[in-house]
């Protein structure tokens, strides 16, 4: 399935070439406001390492698979966590999403049991019932915005892990109304000059604002559960009590405030896009719909999603690596810690690296036909292999792999599986929908009508 390394062609030592286009002072950053994602994959051509200037700032751009893997897995303690994450720091702290080196391990210790199996079958009886409750409320032929239905089910549903009742009711309602400010403004504030960071535009104002109030509102939640609230069995009160099996330590209301935000929005956004680009992709695509709905039909019938169905649910599965294949996340970062040579190219201590899982999802070299939604390339006996070397990793890889990867995996397999028990989602009339440059490129808008299957 892949061929060799690309890499290979490249001299050591030989300069990484320049992307084309470069203006003037911005260099590409025009390019990378107009159009991100046809830029981003305009670099596969160019060479395995690809320098692209973003004002004063000079930045590898990593197109082949096997030198992410390299950079993510087999030489990770060389690299670090590079500009994007140090530009998120003003919304999630020093959070597992932002740490790095020995702090980062000790965070992921802590919060690693929240995430473990069994917590999660517990969540998942909760996400059934809700998503039931969700498709329930639907009426046949009445149009549903189902990006906003998909944001606001992901967001109850990790709100429901993180919170116990009503206490963290104003937590939730400010990451609604703060989250689409804060998705574009994260995207906008990596592309631009460091410079720019803290000039009084209104972009930069809007994001500020947004980040403190989460912050305020979240510190206010911690404060009222109370330090060791051993009641609530929860998240927030598992991580309140929560030490470091190796040494012993917690975490401060700073630090657990900080890790709060980052969960919040890590397990919201991914969800709420990979589910509303799933029903888009299943609209159109009618045979794979119609699979689909077989499959459920034989493993779920008319009653409520149960955590032992999911396995089963082995199509459903594929469908949704394939649509986390075709919609990932956009742009990640990593910083050289010391001299290294990746691909030929030689990369100085201090350099800035980035890949895109977007691009590297639609390269021809490790996936055929790369433009083509097609859940059966998850089905071939091969598909673990390709899962590996492929260069696919919608949850990242190595130690800094999304740590919910398994509570995303298990929530959007019982959304759709539920929604596709009751009804058919068919495009609203006239409806053209196109994608919007984000973290993770969204739908501009998801209009469809339901029509009942039963």
């Amino acid at each position: 399935m892949n061929p060799a390394p690309r890499s290979a062609r490249t001299d050591l030592g030989a300069a990484a070439p320049v992307a084309p286009g470069a203006l003037p002072v911005i260099g590409h950053a025009l390019q990378l406001w107009r159009r991100p994602m046809a830029f981003l994959e305009s670099l596969r051509p160019v060479g395995d390492v690809v320098r692209v200037r973003l004002g004063n700032w000079p930045l590898h751009v990593l197109t082949s698979p096997e030198l992410v893997h390299t950079v993510l897995v087999g030489e990770a303690q060389q690299f670090g966590r590079g500009r994007i994450f140090e530009k998120m720091r003003p919304l999630f702290g020093n959070a597992i999403a932002t740490a790095d080196g020995a702090f980062h391990r000790r965070q992921r210790r802590i919060i690693q049991p929240g995430f473990h199996r069994s917590q999660i079958a517990g969540h998942a009886q909760r996400m059934g019932r809700n998503a039931e409750e969700m498709a329930a409320s639907w009426s046949a032929g009445r149009l549903v915005a189902v990006d906003e239905e998909m944001r606001r089910f992901a967001l109850s549903s990790v709100a429901d892990m993180i919170f116990s009742g009503d206490v963290g009711r104003r937590a939730v309602e400010e990451v609604h109304r703060s989250c689409p400010v804060i998705m574009e403004g994260m995207l906008v504030r990596t592309l631009m000059p460091k410079a720019l960071d803290r000039l009084p535009i209104p972009l930069n104002r809007r994001f500020d604002a947004a980040a403190a109030r989460l912050r305020a509102i979240i510190d206010e939640v911690i404060e009222e559960y109370g330090e060791g609230d051993r009641e609530r069995q929860d998240l927030l009160s598992l991580l309140m009590t929560g030490r470091d099996p190796e040494t012993g330590e917690g975490m401060s209301a700073v630090q657990l405030r900080d890790e709060l935000i980052t969960i919040l929005f890590g397990g919201t956004e991914t969800a709420a896009t990979t589910l509303s680009w799933v029903f888009h992709e299943l609209a159109r695509h009618p045979e794979v719909e119609k699979r689909l709905h077989a499959e459920v039909d034989a493993v779920v019938g008319d009653r409520c999603v149960r955590v032992e169905d999911l396995p089963r649910l082995t199509y459903t599965t594929h469908v949704l690596n394939e649509t986390l294949r075709l919609h990932s996340a956009l742009v990640f970062t990593r910083k050289v810690l010391s001299p290294v040579t990746l691909g030929g190219v030689r990369v100085a201590a201090g350099s800035e690296l980035a890949y895109s899982p977007y691009a590297l999802h639609r390269d021809p070299g490790s996936f055929r036909d790369p433009g083509r939604f097609d859940p059966d390339r998850w089905s071939h006996t091969d598909a673990g292999r390709l899962h590996r070397l492929s260069g696919f990793i919608p949850f990242g890889a190595g130690q800094h792999k999304c740590i919910g990867d398994s509570f995303a995996m298990v929530e959007m397999l019982v959304v759709v599986a539920s929604v596709a028990a009751r009804w058919r989602l068919v495009p609203a009339p006239g409806t053209t929908v196109r994608e919007l440059p984000a973290g993770i490129p969204m739908p501009d808008a998801l209009p469809m009508i339901p029509q009942p299957r039963r």
